[in-house]
Parts: structure tokens; sequence; C-alpha cells
């Protein structure tokens, strides 16, 4: 049964709604179709799209089976309306069969509903889709992600006096909870890690050791909070998004609100079918804490003047050290085994007696060490170095060892038994030590090079040098120490050596590391830590946004070579537009959202080739960590085999996430008369600059030749300082450059109801009069009717 909406005062002929049949429910031939009309009088105060809740009155219906409809005369039928009774004829139903065109598996029919009521009301359109599979533009392997298509088509005139027809799909997404889910799990890795990394430091001082456990235990209260939501997030069996309603939950406090793919699709004649895709999502924000004392932008800036000013108990490290701390055990963390595995695989061809091969690791090995010692190459690991030694027991400044009795100065420190590794000198351990160990490595490598061109100049000229050399010629190059003449043998010792070097930096480096990582927690407890778990959940929303959008991107331009080009060479913008007002606590969304979109810089995608085409072997997998995370979107194999060589290889595909803010309700007119709309400013300027700089690095003629691009930007630079009121020409203009440059758009507002819903039918109506020539008379018409 479809319900007809018949809005008093409506004299569109040609509104029509969509419904789609689901694949285990298809449409045939013997199919019944029921259509019941209501009236709405009262548009101010009843909710149309809710006719069954005693808010419209019943006016009429009418059935007919799909195969009247195939045999009729013209593809129409003309149905009377009855009443509820069956005796009365309250009106006409004018029923028609429409073709879609050609599509990939076949033409795609409509029936639309013409409703004429006689004498009580006014005259409404609308039209039932009677489809039993996916939608066609849409790749099978999509089904995986996108699920309960929800339809709407419209028939609208050209200003040629032709016709267009315009379909609206609306999905839920998957990766609504499979992300959050994965990330906690990291999460929880993560946290899991540093607990073992802290203890690892070793023996220290009963002050740093107290502080120590304190952090401990606030990293295992996090853990358990998270295990916790993550066990109730696996319980979860029901719809594929989180409605509004639930935002304020505490268990889906991760998952995105309302995040839903939007796709409008415009048959004109004698034209190719164009796409537009919007992904709108609710504002990714920490609802379930409140907003009480800001968004994160407002608390990360206010703690860490705290930080600063409470630092007595610990050692201040600024967040771009901490920063550099997590990046060097990453370095470390990631170079470590690289270097050991290249070092077996030049051990294995001089075992083979591989010239070319030794030739061919030992260029990778030395690129990798090289990398290896110049991360270590920083002063904060040498500081930091000094301040572990200083907060083992027993340690003394220099001023306290001349105070010590009986001690004079140039005298050796009395040795403790229990402290015998401690270097009491600041010189001799930062001038000595550190630079002595991480040296060593580049020495041990010298080493392995000048073994490696020994061996090649001992090496017999042989044409062929993948070809085993005879024993015979091996012997006229033994050398004297070593009489049977093995590469392996004497490039073993300083391969080992090498490994040793470079696990003895690991674990000095290592711990340096978490010694700064410790003091950057223990100046932050506890507000640093509900902060970050803060961070977490704002991050778990935008990221869940952002990968539904790059999944339906990069389906959608499968076999657009020019694409996928620029997607490997410079990567993807992804526009975020929110209408969130700078008033109450939407200024603290906001100020959230700001920080959750600006921490999608450390994300990058890789395309992989899936297992099967199971749906469960095409979900996409989060790895990494807090300052860095990889999403890997698995492609069935006929997919993945039309990609380009780079892409296939696994190369880390960039996103650049700008976000535009433009307040639009009637808190924000308060604001702009009253308030302060600094923050918005401050947002549209700087992601304005961040796309201007993505639009110069591109290189491909494809861009450079769109004179209108350059123009836009430029209008656009002038949008965001100039001081107007709700300016929302800066939405239009960020919108239309995105899509001009190939990018995601993601449409928001506090919930991605009543304001996003506004701002996407009203931009897809536009381009339906700027791309397709939509006649001006009918602009307001195809407006309210998406709107209903």
């Amino acid at each position: 049964m479809f319900p007809l909406i018949l809005s008093q005062g409506s004299r569109d002929p040609l509104f029509l709604t969509g419904v789609t049949f689901p694949p285990e429910y298809p449409a045939s031939p013997e199919t019944l179709v029921k259509l019941t009309v209501y009236d709405v009088r009262d548009k101010a105060r009843d909710n149309v799209s809710k006719p069954l809740r005693g808010r419209s009155s019943f006016l009429g219906s009418t059935t007919f089976s799909v195969s009247d409809l195939l045999r009729s005369k013209d593809d129409q039928l003309t149905l009377n309306l009855r009443s509820s009774d069956g005796v009365l004829a309250v009106g006409t139903v004018l029923v028609s069969r429409v073709n879609m065109g050609e599509m990939e598996e076949g033409d795609m029919d409509h029936i639309t509903a013409d409703v004429q009521q006689a004498q009580k009301v006014r005259t409404c359109v609308c039209v039932c889709v009677l489809e039993s599979r996916s939608p066609p533009d849409v790749s099978a392997s999509t089904n995986a992600f996108f699920k309960n298509p929800v339809c709407k088509v419209y028939k609208f005139q050209t200003v040629d006096s032709k016709w267009m027809l315009v379909r609206e799909q609306m999905e839920e997404c998957t990766l609504s909870f499979s992300i959050p889910r994965q990330l906690l799990h990291l999460y929880i890795q993560e946290d899991m890690r540093r607990i073992q990394e802290l203890r690892d430091l070793g023996e220290l001082s009963p002050h740093w050791d107290n502080l120590r456990k304190e952090v401990i235990a606030r990293y295992g209260q996090v853990i358990a909070a998270y295990q916790e939501t993550l066990a109730e997030l696996n319980k979860i069996t029901g719809p594929s998004f989180k409605p509004s309603c639930s935002k304020a939950q505490r268990y889906l406090e991760f998952i995105p609100i309302n995040l839903h793919t939007q796709r409008m699709r415009v048959t004109c004649p004698r034209q190719t079918d164009a796409f537009y895709d919007v992904i709108t999502v609710g504002a990714p924000a920490a609802h379930f804490q409140g907003f009480k004392g800001g968004g994160l932008q407002r608390l990360l800036s206010r703690h860490e003047a705290e930080k600063k000013s409470t630092a007595y108990q610990c050692i201040y490290y600024s967040p771009e050290h901490t920063a550099k701390a997590q990046e060097v055990l990453h370095s470390v963390g990631h170079l470590q085994p690289l270097i050991s595995g290249l070092a077996d695989q030049l051990l294995q061809a001089a075992q083979q007696h591989s010239m070319a091969g030794l030739r061919e690791a030992l260029k990778t090995l030395a690129g990798k060490t090289e990398q290896f010692v110049h991360a270590l190459k920083d002063e904060l690991v040498k500081s930091a170095l000094l301040a572990l030694h200083a907060a083992r027991p027993g340690y003394m400044t220099k001023n306290q060892k001349q105070t010590l009795p009986g001690h004079s100065p140039g005298q050796p420190l009395p040795t403790d038994s229990s402290n015998q590794d401690s270097i009491p000198c600041h010189k001799e351990y930062d001038e000595e030590e550190w630079d002595r160990v991480w040296a060593d490595v580049a020495k041990s490598l010298n080493c392995v090079i000048a073994m490696v061109d020994k061996l090649q100049e001992q090496e017999p000229i042989n044409n062929n040098q993948e070809t085993p050399i005879p024993k015979q010629v091996l012997a006229d190059v033994i050398t004297s120490h070593n009489p049977e003449g093995d590469w392996r043998e004497q490039l073993c010792p300083l391969v080992v050596r090498l490994k040793e070097c470079v696990a003895e930096v690991v674990v000095r480096a290592r711990r340096a590391m978490t010694f700064v990582l410790l003091q950057e927690a223990a100046c932050s407890i506890p507000q640093g830590l509900f902060l970050k778990q803060r961070r977490d959940v704002v991050f778990s929303q935008a990221l869940a946004a952002l990968a539904c959008g790059f999944v339906m991107r990069l389906y959608a331009g499968m076999e657009d070579k020019g694409f996928l080009r620029q997607l490997h060479l410079v990567g993807l913008v992804a526009q975020f537009e929110s209408l969130l007002s700078t008033y109450s606590e939407e200024i603290g969304m906001l100020e959230d959202m700001e920080v959750g979109i600006s921490d999608l810089h450390r994300v990058v995608f890789k395309i992989t080739q899936a297992k099967t085409d199971d749906p469960c072997d095409l979900q996409p997998v989060v790895i990494g960590r807090r300052d860095h995370y990889t999403v890997e979107v698995p492609l069935p194999r006929l997919a993945f085999q039309t990609l380009p060589h780079e892409i296939k290889e696994g190369k880390a595909l960039q996103v650049y996430p700008v976000l535009f803010n433009v307040g639009i309700n009637e808190q924000q007119t308060i604001a702009d008369r009253f308030g302060d709309i600094s923050l918005q400013e401050r947002i549209n300027q700087r992601n304005f600059e961040i796309l201007d700089s993505y639009y110069k690095s591109l290189s491909l003629p494809c861009f450079q030749t769109q004179t209108d691009l350059k123009d836009l930007l430029g209008t656009l630079g002038q949008n965001v300082v100039t001081k107007k009121r709700k300016n929302v020409e800066i939405l239009w203009l960020a919108g239309t450059i995105c899509r001009r440059l190939n990018g995601i758009r993601f449409t928001s507002c506090k919930s991605a109801k009543d304001r996003t819903s506004m701002s996407v039918t009203l931009e897809q109506c536009a381009l339906l009069r700027d791309e397709h020539q939509l006649n001006k008379d009918y602009f307001i018409r195809a407006l309210d009717c998406m709107r209903r």
C-alpha cells in the first residue's frame, strides 16, 4: 500500500513520490498496488510525512495490478478513487508507466499516479516506483555498505519544453557502526601498549613512580570504558544509522548521527545521465558529554594554558613535542623490523652468490637505515634521555654532589650498588653516550657497504650475473681470512652488529619518548584524558562519515580515468558544509566539529584487492594509531584490475578535509546582532586557505583550463572576509568548487534533519536549473516537491 498525500493549495501536477520494492519481495505482473489518498489541510501544524497518525483525513483508495498497467493502452490506467466503504466515487487517479531510459541492465520503468479529487480538494500528483533490484547506477558491490534505499522520482520541464526525469535515492551506510567499532578496538590496543611502555621505563624515583602509577590507572579506566562501549555496540543488530533521538546515549556516542547518502540522478533527452552525490550527517560532536564548557577547540586551548601554569610537578612539553615523540616512536617501531628483514634479505642474496641481489638489498637497507638515523638526530630525544636519567633513583645534580659531606669537586661520587648503571655526569651522557649509540648504527652500515664493495671487487667477470659461478672459479677469489669463500659468512658478523646497534638505539629512544608522553599525561591528569576521550568520540564520527563519502565517490568514479589519476597524484578534497549557529550550545558543537574535521588530515586511504566478492571481504579496514590512520578499502578483483598501477601498488591516497560554516537559523540572527561570530569567520578563512592551496597543487590539464574555477575561488576568497550576515554564498561557492574538483560533499547541521534537508534540496534544484535547464516556472515547484 502506498499513501499519497494531498496538500491543500497544491496545484503541481508533477509531484512524484518513489517507493522501492526490496529484492526479497520483487514485483511481478500479479503484484497488486493499492493507492491511498489523504488530505492535509493544516500544513503549518500537520506532518505530511506521517499521515497514519491521525493528522490527515482519508479521502479514498484504489487498487490495480502491474499486469493491468502493462496491458493498458498508451501505458495508462484511469482509476476511480473509492470511499472507505467502497461505495462512493470521490475522484480519479491517472496511473502512467514512465520509461526512465536505457540503463545498465535494461529499461527501468516507473508508475506515476495523477490524482484528481472531485470538488472537495485540489490536484496532486504522485509516483510509485516499482523496482525489484538495486539501482543500476550503483555497483552491486556497494550493497556491502549501503542499505535500505528510499527512492523518489520527479518529472520536470526544461526551458525547451522537453522533460527531464529526476530520481532521488537516500540510503543508510553500514560504516556508521563498523568504523567506530574498529576505532574503539584500536584505541584500546594503543592504550594497552602505552601502559606496557610505561612499565618498561624501569625503576624511577618515588615522585616519578607515583605519577606513572596514576597515569596507568587513568589509562586503565579509559580502556575499561571503551571495552564496555565496544561490547554494547557489538550487541546492536538493528538499523545502520543512529537517529537524532539517540544522540545523548552513552554507548552510541562514537556513532555519527543520521549518516546517509543522497544521490540525485538526472535523465534528460539526448544527454548522458548525470549524478550528484552528497553525504548528510549530524555535526561530529560529543553530544553525550555536552557543551557546558564549550567544545574541543576552546577546551584544548584552555587546557594547554593550564598545563603550563601547573607543570611544576612534571616537565612541560608542548603539543609539538608530544607529537614529535609519537612520531619517533612510530618511526623506530616501523623501521626496526624493516631493517631486520632487509638485513636477512642481504644475507640470503650473499648465500646465493647473487651480486645483483646484494646490490638491490643493500640499496634498500641503506635507505631505511639512513631514515632511521635521521629520525633519531633530534634534540628532543637527547633531552628526554637526560630527563629520564635524572628521574632514576639516586640521581643528583652537580650542585647536590658538591654539597655532599666530605666530597670535593672533581672527586668521583660514591657509587650505589643499586644504581651502578646510572651515568652521573650530564655532559658525559649528552655528548658521548647517546651520540655514540646512534652513530654506531651509521658506522655499522658503512662496514656492511664496504664489505659488499669488496665482494664485488672479488667477483670474477661473468656475463650472466644471476648464473651460479662454478666452484673452481670461486677458488681464485678465496680470501685469506675465509678459506671457504662464503659471502654470507663474511657479511654475517657485520649484519648482526648492525641489527644489535639498531636494537640498542630502539630501546633507548623508546624509553625516552615514552618518558615524554608520561610527562604529557602526568601534567594532564585528569582533564587531559577526558579531553582525549572527547577527541576520540568526535574523530570517530568524522572518520565514519569520511569513509562513507570516500567509498561512494570511489565507486562512482571507477570508470573515470581522470578522476583516478587525480586520486593517486594529488588526492581528493572533502568539503564539509556546516549550518550550525554560533549561539549557545551549537558554538560547542562547531568547536568540536572544527577539531574533528581537522584531525582527518591524519588519515590516508589505500585500495586493496578483496579476497572474495563476499560483502564481508569488501568492508573497509582501519589500521594505525591516533596520530596516523590508514583506511584500506578492498575492491572486487575485476574492479581492482582496472585501477592505475600506482593505486594497485598500495600508494597512500590523501584526502584534504575543509570545513565551511554559515549559521542560518533564528539563533544565528541573535548571534549576528548581539553575539560573537569570530569563530565562524576564522574557520571559513582558514579553510579557504587549505582549499586554495589544494587547487594550486593541481597540475592536471583538466583543471588548469577551467578559468571559471579560478574565478570561483577568487569570489569565495572575497566572501570569507566580507562582513555579511548569513552569507550563504560561501556555502554555494564552496559546494560548487568541490564538485568541479571531483571532491566529496558533506552537509551537516545539529542532527542532519531540517536545516540539512533544506540545504540539500535547494542545492539539487539549483543544479537542475544551472546544469540541466530546468524551466524557471518549475523551480519553486521542484523545490516544494523535494521538500515534501
